[in-house]
Protein backbone atom coordinates (compact mmCIF):
# COMPACT_ATOMS: atom_id res chain seq x y z
CA UNK A 1 0.00 0.00 0.00
CA UNK A 2 1.37 3.64 -0.83
CA UNK A 3 2.59 5.43 1.98
CA UNK A 4 0.83 8.83 2.35
CA UNK A 5 2.33 11.77 1.52
CA UNK A 6 4.94 14.04 4.03
CA UNK A 7 2.93 17.34 5.06
CA UNK A 8 5.42 19.87 3.99
CA UNK A 9 5.21 23.44 5.67
CA UNK A 10 5.50 25.61 2.21
CA UNK A 11 5.77 28.77 4.69
CA UNK A 12 8.50 27.69 7.36
CA UNK A 13 12.14 28.74 6.47
CA UNK A 14 14.37 32.33 5.64
CA UNK A 15 13.68 31.80 2.03
CA UNK A 16 9.94 30.43 2.31
CA UNK A 17 8.22 29.64 0.09
CA UNK A 18 10.74 29.56 -3.02
CA UNK A 19 13.34 27.31 -1.27
CA UNK A 20 10.52 25.10 0.09
CA UNK A 21 9.25 24.20 -3.20
CA UNK A 22 12.03 23.99 -5.03
CA UNK A 23 12.75 21.69 -1.91
CA UNK A 24 9.32 19.57 -2.34
CA UNK A 25 9.94 19.12 -6.08
CA UNK A 26 13.26 17.44 -5.19
CA UNK A 27 11.70 15.34 -2.97
CA UNK A 28 8.72 14.65 -5.77
CA UNK A 29 11.58 13.54 -8.04
CA UNK A 30 12.61 10.96 -6.01
CA UNK A 31 9.14 9.38 -5.93
CA UNK A 32 8.16 10.73 -2.76
CA UNK A 33 4.63 12.17 -2.76
CA UNK A 34 4.72 15.36 -0.72
CA UNK A 35 1.59 17.76 0.60
CA UNK A 36 2.49 21.01 0.95
CA UNK A 37 0.47 23.20 3.80
CA UNK A 38 0.69 26.97 3.56
CA UNK A 39 -1.24 30.44 2.02
CA UNK A 40 -2.79 29.33 -1.15
CA UNK A 41 -2.15 32.93 -2.54
CA UNK A 42 1.94 32.33 -2.24
CA UNK A 43 1.41 28.54 -3.80
CA UNK A 44 -1.22 29.34 -6.74
CA UNK A 45 1.49 28.11 -8.90
CA UNK A 46 1.93 24.77 -7.42
CA UNK A 47 -0.52 22.69 -9.64
CA UNK A 48 1.79 19.63 -9.29
CA UNK A 49 0.97 19.26 -5.31
CA UNK A 50 -1.87 19.06 -3.40
CA UNK A 51 -2.01 22.23 -1.20
CA UNK A 52 -3.45 22.50 2.35
CA UNK A 53 -4.77 25.74 2.73
CA UNK A 54 -3.50 27.75 5.81
CA UNK A 55 -3.87 31.28 6.26
CA UNK A 56 -1.43 32.27 8.72
CA UNK A 57 1.92 32.52 9.54
CA UNK A 58 4.33 32.01 12.47
CA UNK A 59 7.84 34.07 12.37
CA UNK A 60 10.55 32.63 13.06
CA UNK A 61 11.27 34.72 16.44
CA UNK A 62 7.67 34.66 17.92
CA UNK A 63 6.98 32.93 21.20
CA UNK A 64 6.33 29.73 20.02
CA UNK A 65 3.29 28.10 22.59
CA UNK A 66 1.51 31.32 22.72
CA UNK A 67 1.47 31.39 18.72
CA UNK A 68 0.75 28.15 18.40
CA UNK A 69 -2.13 28.26 20.89
CA UNK A 70 -3.52 31.39 19.15
CA UNK A 71 -2.40 30.78 15.89
CA UNK A 72 -4.54 27.75 15.00
CA UNK A 73 -4.72 28.37 10.97
CA UNK A 74 -0.77 28.69 10.71
CA UNK A 75 0.90 26.49 8.12
CA UNK A 76 3.00 24.52 11.11
CA UNK A 77 -0.16 23.57 13.04
CA UNK A 78 -2.02 22.15 9.95
CA UNK A 79 0.95 20.43 9.04
CA UNK A 80 0.79 18.70 12.62
CA UNK A 81 -3.01 18.18 12.10
CA UNK A 82 -2.43 16.46 8.76
CA UNK A 83 -0.40 14.05 10.62
CA UNK A 84 -2.72 13.74 13.45
CA UNK A 85 -5.57 12.99 11.23
CA UNK A 86 -4.02 10.41 9.11
CA UNK A 87 -3.86 12.95 6.12
CA UNK A 88 0.02 12.82 6.25
CA UNK A 89 2.87 10.41 6.79
CA UNK A 90 4.53 12.84 8.23
CA UNK A 91 5.73 16.51 8.93
CA UNK A 92 8.43 18.81 8.11
CA UNK A 93 9.20 22.11 8.28
CA UNK A 94 12.07 24.73 8.18
CA UNK A 95 10.54 27.15 10.33
CA UNK A 96 10.31 28.26 14.23
CA UNK A 97 11.65 25.59 15.93
CA UNK A 98 9.79 26.14 19.27
CA UNK A 99 6.56 26.07 17.29
CA UNK A 100 7.77 23.06 14.91
CA UNK A 101 8.50 20.94 18.54
CA UNK A 102 4.72 22.60 20.40
CA UNK A 103 2.38 22.31 17.20
CA UNK A 104 4.11 18.70 16.94
CA UNK A 105 3.20 17.87 20.69
CA UNK A 106 -0.09 19.42 20.85
CA UNK A 107 -1.97 18.14 17.89
CA UNK A 108 0.18 14.40 17.54
CA UNK A 109 0.64 14.07 21.55
CA UNK A 110 3.15 12.09 23.32
CA UNK A 111 4.21 8.52 22.96
CA UNK A 112 2.84 6.95 25.91
CA UNK A 113 5.23 6.68 28.38
CA UNK A 114 7.78 9.59 27.20
CA UNK A 115 8.44 12.24 29.69
CA UNK A 116 10.26 15.03 27.84
CA UNK A 117 10.60 14.85 24.07
CA UNK A 118 13.91 15.51 22.70
CA UNK A 119 15.78 16.58 19.37
CA UNK A 120 17.96 13.88 17.92
CA UNK A 121 20.34 15.54 15.76
CA UNK A 122 22.72 13.55 13.11
CA UNK A 123 26.29 14.51 13.38
CA UNK A 124 28.78 13.36 11.06
CA UNK A 125 31.59 11.15 11.63
CA UNK A 126 34.20 11.16 8.93
CA UNK A 127 34.84 8.16 6.95
CA UNK A 128 31.49 6.18 8.77
CA UNK A 129 28.43 5.12 6.84
CA UNK A 130 26.33 6.49 10.06
CA UNK A 131 26.64 9.96 12.35
CA UNK A 132 26.51 10.21 15.81
CA UNK A 133 22.82 11.18 17.20
CA UNK A 134 23.13 13.93 19.65
CA UNK A 135 20.13 14.13 22.41
CA UNK A 136 18.58 16.63 23.23
CA UNK A 137 19.77 19.47 21.09
CA UNK A 138 17.84 22.15 22.56
CA UNK A 139 13.74 20.65 23.49
CA UNK A 140 14.53 20.23 27.02
CA UNK A 141 17.06 23.41 28.94
CA UNK A 142 16.72 21.30 32.72
CA UNK A 143 16.38 17.84 32.61
CA UNK A 144 16.56 15.25 35.27
CA UNK A 145 18.84 12.26 35.15
CA UNK A 146 15.86 9.75 34.20
CA UNK A 147 14.98 11.65 30.92
CA UNK A 148 18.34 11.48 30.12
CA UNK A 149 18.50 7.87 30.48
CA UNK A 150 15.26 7.78 28.39
CA UNK A 151 16.69 10.29 25.46
CA UNK A 152 19.51 7.28 25.49
CA UNK A 153 16.71 4.82 25.14
CA UNK A 154 14.89 6.38 22.15
CA UNK A 155 18.41 7.63 20.54
CA UNK A 156 19.34 3.80 20.37
CA UNK A 157 15.63 2.89 18.94
CA UNK A 158 16.42 5.96 16.46
CA UNK A 159 19.97 5.16 15.44
CA UNK A 160 18.90 1.30 15.37
CA UNK A 161 15.59 1.52 13.04
CA UNK A 162 17.42 4.48 10.49
CA UNK A 163 21.05 3.24 10.25
CA UNK A 164 20.80 -0.73 11.19
CA UNK A 165 22.73 -0.24 14.37
CA UNK A 166 22.10 -2.60 16.23
CA UNK A 167 23.57 -2.34 19.48
CA UNK A 168 24.38 1.81 19.73
CA UNK A 169 27.22 2.87 22.08
CA UNK A 170 25.33 5.40 24.06
CA UNK A 171 27.63 8.22 25.54
CA UNK A 172 27.27 11.09 28.46
CA UNK A 173 28.43 14.34 27.65
CA UNK A 174 30.78 15.36 30.27
CA UNK A 175 33.95 18.08 31.19
CA UNK A 176 35.73 14.97 31.21
CA UNK A 177 35.49 10.40 30.52
CA UNK A 178 36.31 9.86 34.07
CA UNK A 179 33.49 8.73 35.68
CA UNK A 180 33.43 10.67 38.53
CA UNK A 181 33.31 13.94 36.07
CA UNK A 182 30.55 16.17 35.43
CA UNK A 183 27.57 17.96 37.32
CA UNK A 184 25.61 16.32 39.68
CA UNK A 185 22.89 15.38 37.25
CA UNK A 186 25.78 14.21 34.68
CA UNK A 187 26.89 11.74 37.82
CA UNK A 188 23.40 10.37 38.57
CA UNK A 189 23.23 9.42 35.01
CA UNK A 190 26.22 7.97 34.70
CA UNK A 191 24.95 5.20 37.62
CA UNK A 192 21.28 4.70 35.81
CA UNK A 193 23.10 3.99 31.92
CA UNK A 194 25.67 1.82 33.49
CA UNK A 195 22.85 -0.64 34.97
CA UNK A 196 23.22 -3.56 33.21
CA UNK A 197 19.98 -4.29 33.24
CA UNK A 198 18.93 -1.31 31.31
CA UNK A 199 21.58 -2.22 28.97
CA UNK A 200 19.87 -5.96 28.47
CA UNK A 201 16.53 -4.35 28.20
CA UNK A 202 17.40 -1.46 26.01
CA UNK A 203 19.90 -3.43 23.37
CA UNK A 204 22.04 -0.25 23.70
CA UNK A 205 25.80 -0.54 25.41
CA UNK A 206 26.68 2.15 28.07
CA UNK A 207 30.04 3.35 26.50
CA UNK A 208 30.63 5.89 29.84
CA UNK A 209 31.46 9.86 29.34
CA UNK A 210 32.66 11.87 26.26
CA UNK A 211 34.02 15.40 25.69
CA UNK A 212 32.81 18.40 23.64
CA UNK A 213 35.94 16.85 21.18
CA UNK A 214 34.14 13.92 21.02
CA UNK A 215 31.27 14.92 18.91
CA UNK A 216 32.68 13.90 15.34
CA UNK A 217 34.89 10.66 16.53
CA UNK A 218 33.85 7.40 16.07
CA UNK A 219 34.01 6.55 20.21
CA UNK A 220 29.76 5.82 20.41
CA UNK A 221 26.72 5.85 18.27
CA UNK A 222 24.10 8.14 20.42
CA UNK A 223 25.68 11.25 22.33
CA UNK A 224 23.18 12.42 25.63
CA UNK A 225 23.08 15.62 27.28
CA UNK A 226 20.77 18.27 28.06
CA UNK A 227 18.93 20.35 26.08
CA UNK A 228 21.14 23.89 26.97
CA UNK A 229 24.31 21.86 26.93
CA UNK A 230 23.56 19.82 23.50
CA UNK A 231 22.38 22.77 21.53
CA UNK A 232 25.42 25.03 22.69
CA UNK A 233 28.24 22.13 21.54
CA UNK A 234 25.92 22.12 18.73
CA UNK A 235 25.92 25.52 17.34
CA UNK A 236 29.29 25.98 18.57
CA UNK A 237 30.36 22.80 16.21
CA UNK A 238 28.79 25.19 13.21
CA UNK A 239 30.93 27.86 14.16
CA UNK A 240 34.10 26.46 14.22
CA UNK A 241 33.19 24.48 10.76
CA UNK A 242 31.81 27.69 9.11
CA UNK A 243 34.43 29.62 10.55
CA UNK A 244 37.39 27.21 9.43
CA UNK A 245 35.72 26.86 5.80
CA UNK A 246 35.48 30.86 5.55
CA UNK A 247 39.61 30.61 6.11
CA UNK A 248 40.13 28.00 4.22
CA UNK A 249 38.99 29.61 1.08
CA UNK A 250 40.16 32.92 1.85
CA UNK A 251 43.83 31.02 1.43
CA UNK A 252 42.58 29.94 -1.66
CA UNK A 253 41.92 33.12 -2.96
CA UNK A 254 44.66 34.89 -1.45
CA UNK A 255 47.22 34.56 -4.61
CA UNK A 256 47.18 33.13 -8.14
CA UNK A 257 49.64 30.43 -7.06
CA UNK A 258 46.97 29.27 -4.43
CA UNK A 259 43.81 29.40 -6.87
CA UNK A 260 45.83 27.10 -9.00
CA UNK A 261 46.36 24.97 -5.81
CA UNK A 262 42.97 25.22 -4.92
CA UNK A 263 41.89 23.57 -8.59
CA UNK A 264 44.24 21.04 -8.42
CA UNK A 265 43.00 19.82 -5.07
CA UNK A 266 39.12 20.56 -5.88
CA UNK A 267 38.79 16.69 -7.13
CA UNK A 268 40.42 15.30 -3.48
CA UNK A 269 37.93 17.66 -1.53
CA UNK A 270 34.67 17.94 -3.23
CA UNK A 271 34.06 14.49 -1.83
CA UNK A 272 35.04 15.63 1.67
CA UNK A 273 32.82 19.12 1.23
CA UNK A 274 29.98 17.00 0.20
CA UNK A 275 30.07 14.55 3.17
CA UNK A 276 30.32 17.87 5.72
CA UNK A 277 27.93 19.42 4.15
CA UNK A 278 24.82 20.08 6.35
CA UNK A 279 22.64 19.98 3.18
CA UNK A 280 23.37 16.19 3.64
CA UNK A 281 21.79 15.53 6.99
CA UNK A 282 18.58 15.96 6.20
CA UNK A 283 17.46 17.75 9.39
CA UNK A 284 16.80 16.59 13.27
CA UNK A 285 13.46 14.57 14.51
CA UNK A 286 11.78 15.41 17.25
CA UNK A 287 11.74 12.08 19.33
CA UNK A 288 8.68 11.15 21.84
CA UNK A 289 5.63 12.48 20.01
CA UNK A 290 3.35 10.18 18.47
CA UNK A 291 4.19 10.89 15.01
CA UNK A 292 7.43 11.76 12.92
CA UNK A 293 8.31 15.74 13.21
CA UNK A 294 11.44 16.64 11.09
CA UNK A 295 13.07 19.87 11.94
CA UNK A 296 14.96 21.50 9.50
CA UNK A 297 17.52 24.90 10.09
CA UNK A 298 15.60 27.97 9.01
CA UNK A 299 18.60 28.59 6.42
CA UNK A 300 18.25 25.17 4.32
CA UNK A 301 18.18 24.27 0.49
CA UNK A 302 16.28 23.49 -1.51
CA UNK A 303 18.68 20.08 -1.29
CA UNK A 304 18.81 19.84 2.35
CA UNK A 305 15.01 20.27 2.41
CA UNK A 306 14.59 17.34 -0.15
CA UNK A 307 16.62 15.31 2.41
CA UNK A 308 14.86 15.79 5.26
CA UNK A 309 11.47 15.20 3.77
CA UNK A 310 13.80 11.81 2.47
CA UNK A 311 14.21 10.98 5.76
CA UNK A 312 10.84 11.80 6.95
CA UNK A 313 9.23 9.26 4.45
CA UNK A 314 11.49 6.86 5.36
CA UNK A 315 11.06 6.99 9.10
CA UNK A 316 7.06 6.85 8.49
CA UNK A 317 7.97 3.80 5.94
CA UNK A 318 10.30 2.14 8.99
CA UNK A 319 7.63 2.88 11.27
CA UNK A 320 9.97 4.44 13.86
CA UNK A 321 7.33 5.58 16.06
CA UNK A 322 5.92 2.20 16.67
CA UNK A 323 9.18 1.02 17.55
CA UNK A 324 9.48 3.85 19.76
CA UNK A 325 6.14 2.61 21.53
CA UNK A 326 6.85 -0.97 21.57
CA UNK A 327 9.74 -0.58 23.25
CA UNK A 328 8.63 2.26 25.83
CA UNK A 329 5.57 -0.40 26.29
CA UNK A 330 8.07 -3.13 27.41
CA UNK A 331 9.84 -0.92 30.23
Amino acid sequence: MALLPVAVDAMGGDDAPRSVLAGARLAAERGIPVLLVGQPEQLADVRDFEVVPASQVIAMGAEAAASVRKMKDSSLVRAAEAVRDGRASAMVSAGNTGAAMAASLLKMGRIRGVARPAIATPIIVPGRAWPNVMLDAGANTECTAEWLVQFAQMGAVYCRDRWGVQEPRVGLLSNGEEAGKGSPLVKQAFELLGDRDWQTRTGAVFAGNVEGRDLLEDLVDVIVTDGFTGNVALKTAEGVAKQLIGALMGAFESSEEAREGARLLAPALAPLYDEFSPDSVGGAILLGVNGVSIISHGASSPKALANAVQVAHELAERDTVGSLRRVLRAQ
